[in-house]
């Protein structure tokens, strides 16, 4: 009797922990069942260029409109990390077969995280290691992490972590560094904050208008 009322709450932890385990959502996972979503309602366009990366690109949303003749897949989600990237980079990188794969991450990584650079960098490697295991001739480009106002205490990690993508990146056949910070400054070398909106971390239309210019010679 004894042994048959252990083996029943045994059973019971079982089934306990397996719900548990299931009903646990991964960081981010409605978003990928989101892109899912979207893809098979719209279909994936033919060799677009896949823009991957977190808030300032899912905020992008209007993102075609800045460059005419180009085919944009925006998959950026809000408040991701690099490390999200590399967790889902079978589903962002698989359906695609795109021409051409632009970055924007790591902003969320060294304020959330608080790496060193070098760990930021090395995530970095890590994803576009990913990228290069399936798309080994795809030309990439990471777009370099621009200076928040509202993240000031962060900045001279994000001035080495691009330090480091950038030299990284000069090593790398059909891979570019698309550097945005010097575009985001007023005469004086400031960050102009009246490119952002109020909370000081996202951008307004102009900020956009002045990344756009500096990306389309590199768009493919």
């Amino acid at each position: 009797m004894k042994q048959h009322r252990l083996f029943r709450l045994f059973f019971l932890s079982i089934i306990l922990n397996s719900v548990l385990f299931f009903g646990q959502e991964k960081p981010f996972w409605k978003e990928i069942q989101e892109f899912k979503k979207i893809d098979q309602q719209n279909g994936i366009p033919k060799k677009p260029i896949l823009f991957l990366g977190s808030s300032s690109f899912t905020k992008w949303t209007d993102v075609n409109d800045y460059f005419p003749g180009k085919t944009i897949v925006n998959r950026g989600f809000g408040g991701s990390r690099l490390v999200d990237l590399i967790y889902y980079a079978d589903e962002l990188l698989d359906p695609y077969h795109p021409r051409q794969i632009v970055i924007y991450c790591g902003d969320n990584d060294i304020a959330m995280d608080h790496p060193t650079a070098t760990e930021v960098f090395e995530r970095f490697k890590t994803f576009y290691g990913k990228i290069r295991e399936k798309y080994p001739k795809v030309p990439v480009a990471y777009v370099s992490i621009k200076y928040s106002p509202s993240r000031a205490q962060f900045w001279p990690v994000v001035t080495e972590v691009n330090r480091m993508i950038a030299s990284y990146l000069k090593t790398q056949k059909r891979a570019d560094y698309i550097d945005i910070t010097k575009v985001m400054a007023d005469a004086n070398g400031q960050v102009r904050t009246d490119l952002f909106l109020d909370d000081m971390l996202h951008m307004k239309p102009e900020g956009y208008r002045l990344w756009a210019q500096v990306m389309a010679p590199y768009l493919k």
